[in-house]
């Protein structure tokens, strides 16, 4: 595993770990379809929380809020639409992304961003 992988998963795992303390249920993780992704889908009251993560070096010059590309909220629209009809969901969904910056392969700071994206279905 490169580095940026083990990042990312420590990212990841990380974010799990903060969705859970605050009352999520993680439905999954690295959901697929076709060429879109989202890292998260977790479930709280009648909400379903499609979660981006972005972790970064501390210090680095781009912070991990602004890696959330137009692309990016594209694909986890599509990812959402097609989970959705999927698993014939009826929770609300909700798009949201948990920012991370690590110092070697400590978390020195998490940002949730609940609504990170607005949609409407």
């Amino acid at each position: 595993m490169t580095e940026k992988q083990e990042r990312g998963a420590l990212g990841e795992q990380a974010a799990v770990d903060y969705l859970r303390r605050n009352g999520f249920m993680i439905v999954e993780r690295n959901y697929r379809i076709g060429r879109s992704e989202v890292d998260i889908i977790a479930s709280r009251y009648d909400e379903l929380h499609f979660v981006e993560v972005k972790t970064r070096k501390a210090g680095s010059m781009t912070a991990p809020e602004e890696a959330l590309t137009e692309q990016k909220l594209r694909a986890m629209r599509r990812a959402a639409s097609a989970y959705m009809a999927q698993h014939c969901s009826m929770l609300e969904p909700r798009f949201s992304l948990v920012a991370i910056d690590v110092i070697g392969n400590q978390v020195v700071s998490l940002r949730f961003v609940e609504d990170a994206l607005q949609y409407s279905w």
